[in-house]
């Protein structure tokens, strides 16, 4: 049922973040969960009509006002010259552009020096590399296409043009020699380190081959990626994304704040604002159908999320980060009390040393990011309760 809230009175109308999914790789990494596949003859050329189209729906549909974009996959520099150039025209001309943050995600494979002076020109000004390591035999293991060092003059020539450039990194991987992995990605110049854990999804090859990952392998990898990155001046500002000062991912940032943001594509994930925000619903999250639905113009699964869920989810995102969650501007979007409401489970988390406060701000300590999960869960029990109290006759 829809419990009362008071109307929202901070939550910005403008959407301000565009994500935008290239379904398209070279080959599917066997610990791949996500919807992606290899490119067929026509594929690519309908994909990127049915993309304008779509654009042009959003423009109509929703106030945009882009800060950020974010190309995403699959592999976005796997799209041939030509390819990416439709798709940015196609996005800047009923979208715009973003004006602080364009990311692109990058396979290490497809950076040459002429390609990257392109996506520079295009409007590109931060690469996602997705390195996962610098030793041949862990990539292999991964399944991956690259070498080592096809990962370094990629970072390379990415950083030459002007890129500000991100690392991605697997971490408890078997025998994976990860000290050398960071050190190798810090000498290199990248300004920002995403580091996963390894993670066996359903459905995936690794999980077909019964493939596991340690615990304390995945524990080492968590808390040494910290250790090592500190000591070279990245800051930990989310769980798994280390940054020096001013490097940070600001269209990742937008997530872990609970903003508003339209997703592009097949298989993309938006969160949009509701067309009249009020206790029903105060924005909307939206997914795609996969790509051969999508291009026959299947409407995606849309979820209304009332003030509660949304303070929920603004939670369990805001717990990521190392700054935490301001509580009384959680309040101003939401239209809920949210110090009233969960004062006393914030109260015992701080007992038990998962949680600090310092005024309306609450923060994960170490431990605490180790078992966000359980944190949460115990927040979501709170409005389970009070449910079933309203329920009660």
């Amino acid at each position: 049922m829809t419990r009362p809230a008071l109307p929202p009175r901070d939550l910005d109308p403008t959407v301000r973040h565009l994500y935008v999914h290239v379904p398209f790789c070279p080959s599917i990494c066997p610990y791949c969960d996500f919807h992606v596949l290899t490119r067929q003859a026509g594929l690519v050329e309908r994909y990127l009509e049915r993309l304008e189209q779509e654009a042009a729906q959003l423009a109509a549909t929703y106030p945009v006002d882009l800060d950020t974009v974010y190309l995403g996959g699959g592999t976005p520099s796997f799209l041939r010259d030509h390819e990416l150039r439709f798709l940015v025209e196609s996005v800047q001309r009923h979208l715009g552009w973003g004006r602080v943050e364009n990311t692109l995600e990058i396979n290490p494979g497809t950076v040459s020096p002429e390609r990257a002076a392109l996506w520079r020109a295009l409007g590109f000004d931060r690469a996602s590399v997705g390195v996962q390591s610098l030793d041949d035999a862990t990539l292999k293991f991964l399944g991956r296409r690259h070498d080592a060092r096809q990962a370094r003059e990629a970072v390379s020539r990415l950083l030459a043009q002007g890129f500000r450039v991100s690392g991605d990194l697997i971490t408890a991987v078997p025998g994976q020699p990860l000290e050398r992995d960071i050190h190798g990605l810090v000498e290199l110049g990248v300004g920002h380190v995403s580091a996963y854990t390894l993670t066996i999804e359903p459905g995936t090859e690794f999980a077909r081959r019964g493939v596991q990952v340690d615990e304390d392998a995945e524990r080492e990898g968590f808390t040494r990626s910290e250790e090592l990155l500190t000591e070279h001046g990245f800051s930990r500002y989310e769980v798994s994304n280390y940054a020096r000062p001013g490097q940070e991912s600001r269209h990742n940032l937008a997530y872990w704040q609970g903003r508003t943001y339209l997703g592009l594509g097949p298989g993309a994930a938006g969160h949009y604002p509701a067309p009249v925000p009020g206790p029903a619903a105060l924005t909307v999250r939206r997914t795609n159908p996969h790509l051969h639905d999508w291009l026959a113009g299947q409407e995606g699964e849309s979820l209304p999320i009332d003030p509660h869920e949304y303070v929920t989810d603004a939670l369990f995102m805001g717990l990521r980060l190392r700054r935490g969650l301001d509580l009384a501007d959680l309040s101003r979007r939401s239209g809920v009390d949210v110090a009233g409401r969960y004062g006393p489970v914030i109260e015992r988390q701080v007992g038990r040393g998962l949680l600090e406060q310092e005024g309306e701000v609450v923060r994960a300590t170490a431990h605490g990011w180790w078992v966000l999960n359980r944190i949460v869960s115990e927040w979501m029990e709170v409005d389970a309760q009070e449910v079933d109290a309203h329920e009660t006759p």
